[in-house]
């Protein structure tokens, strides 16, 4: 609905989980995620070395029964009592009725011990925990639980009686009851005639050692991982803290800025920062200064405007007033003069100000061309001979050489027909007026001399500043709005250059621009 007033709308939430914070940690952690696939590579390697060790133990079953093959059965036991003691596994042997003929432990003892689990210290339930999350993980085969049978015949085992079957060896996996690996690898024991049948040796061996180094390696791994984690938190946190924080603090006083309280508002400058943080945060605080100056400038103008319109505008109320009330002829013309005069004064006044007002927009959008400085002054000096006779004020232009400079030539126009009307308006009758344009150390420079009183020094910043007027007696009231070298100024800064006043030779005063030249 018309009318509505217009609030502004809120900052906008910050949506935490696609803050910079959240994704330089997210970065970070992702790295360390990449460090645990060690881990999962420990557990292949622990496959391939259990795959080895089970290669070697069918290898060891097929060389030990064809040994066992050519000896008297009465020394299978010894047999198998040395091996034990030196290879550090459990030999049996069956006979072709499936009964067992040798055990190693019978004469060495256990070789390996089935541990129960819950005499281990709770380190080791760690270790455990974390064999049977990375085996869930992983490809490792879910294993049978290790058992001695009730009566140990060959056909108590599995792999015992598939290799007597086939005459190849065979092996099988079972699981210890604290998740050590335990091996069986079996061979047929051959005989002139072949193999007879239920006739096998059986070598029975864990895997405590291959089990011990990787939870070693593993347990490095982590160590590690955890070293890891901590130094990406602690650089993550130093990250935010020197690049998210500082944003945050930036974008909150921006918010503000938008919000209308940039006069409130300090923008941090973080000087001590030599980073793109820094040189952000010094250019936002520079463009708020610069909002500010543009919004006091602004704020000025329209209170130097309302002023300067309200004294005419009062001189033409009241002579409107006075107007009905004089039959006097000469009086009414006398008031009708002072209107005139009054409506002239705000006309120039309305003309000025929107001149003075669309300035810095035109300037902005105006496409500088490389335009001779001395050809346009001369041909507007050459505009004034006429104008200024009246008063017998002499234009004096000094026609020099082409003096090349970047600029808007209509602009640059109106900034020397601003200093000439000034000088103009300030020099007595019969005063001489004297514009020249010289070049110099690559630069070039626009001097306009007056026969007026000149400038005194404590005003000749005041000078250039909108609605200033330090007027000659003889002038009109009104004739100018005390714009002109306002917009002078703002028309020179445009094009990067300087405007300056001082004094003339001979008295007077001397207004200097001086433009870079092309």
């Amino acid at each position: 609905m018309a009318g509505d007033p217009v609030v502004p709308a809120a900052a906008p939430e910050l949506d935490r989980r696609f803050s910079l914070a959240s994704r330089i940690l997210a970065v970070n952690v992702f790295a360390i995620l990449a460090l645990t696939g060690s881990i999962f590579y420990l557990d292949s390697f622990r496959e391939r070395l259990i795959d080895q060790r089970r290669a070697e133990m069918r290898m060891q079953a097929v060389l030990i029964g064809g040994f066992m093959a050519e000896a008297s059965p009465r020394r299978l036991p010894q047999i198998a009592a040395r091996y034990g003691r030196i290879g550090g596994a459990r030999l049996r042997v069956y006979g072709t009725d499936g009964r067992l003929i040798a055990d190693s432990w019978r004469a060495t003892g256990p070789t390996f011990e089935l541990r129960d689990p819950k005499m281990d210290p709770f380190r080791r339930d760690v270790a455990r925990f974390l064999d049977r999350l990375i085996e869930a993980a992983g490809s490792f085969p879910r294993l049978a639980d290790y058992a001695e049978p009730p009566v140990d015949t060959a056909r108590a085992w599995p792999e015992v009686a598939a290799a007597a079957a086939t005459g190849r060896a065979a092996d099988t996996m079972r699981a210890a009851p604290d998740r050590i690996v335990v091996i069986s690898a079996a061979a047929p024991l051959p005989t002139a005639t072949g193999v007879a049948p239920l006739a096998a040796v059986q070598l029975t061996r864990d895997t405590r050692d291959i089990t011990s180094l990787v939870r070693n390696e593993r347990a490095a791994v982590f160590y590690v991982f955890l070293g890891v984690l901590a130094a990406s938190l602690l650089l993550s946190n130093y990250l935010a803290s020197t690049i998210v924080r500082p944003l945050r603090q930036l974008a909150g006083a921006a918010v503000r800025v938008r919000l209308g309280r940039a006069r409130d508002v300090t923008v941090p400058r973080f000087n001590q920062r030599r980073d793109e943080i820094g040189q952000l945060a010094r250019a936002l605080s520079d463009m708020t200064l610069t909002l500010r100056e543009k919004i006091d400038a602004t704020e000025a103008f329209a209170a130097d405007v309302a002023h300067e319109i309200k004294n005419p505008l009062a001189s033409l109320s009241s002579a409107v007033d006075s107007f009905a009330r004089v039959h006097d002829p000469a009086l009414q013309a006398q008031l009708l003069d002072v209107i005139r005069a009054d409506v002239g004064r705000i006309d120039r006044l309305i003309t000025d100000i929107a001149d003075a007002s669309r300035l810095d927009a035109e300037l902005s959008r105006s496409r500088f061309e490389r335009i001779d400085l001395s050809a346009e002054v001369a041909r507007l000096c050459a505009g004034y001979a006429s104008a200024v006779a009246p008063r017998g004020v002499t234009i004096d232009c000094a026609a020099g050489p082409p003096a090349w400079v970047w600029g808007d030539a209509g602009r640059l126009a109106q900034v020397a027909r601003n200093l000439i009307d000034n000088a103009i308006s300030f020099s007595p009758d019969g005063g001489v007026v004297r514009a020249a344009v010289t070049t110099a150390r690559r630069q070039v420079v626009l001097s306009v001399d007056d026969a007026g009183p000149g400038v005194p020094v404590d005003n000749r910043d005041d000078i250039f500043r909108r609605f200033y007027s330090e007027r000659p007696p003889s002038e009109d009231f009104g004739r100018h709005s005390g714009l002109g070298l306002a917009i002078a100024r703002t028309i020179v800064d445009a094009h990067d250059g300087t405007i300056a006043v001082g004094d003339a030779p001979g008295g007077g005063a001397r207004f200097t621009v001086t433009l870079a030249a092309a």
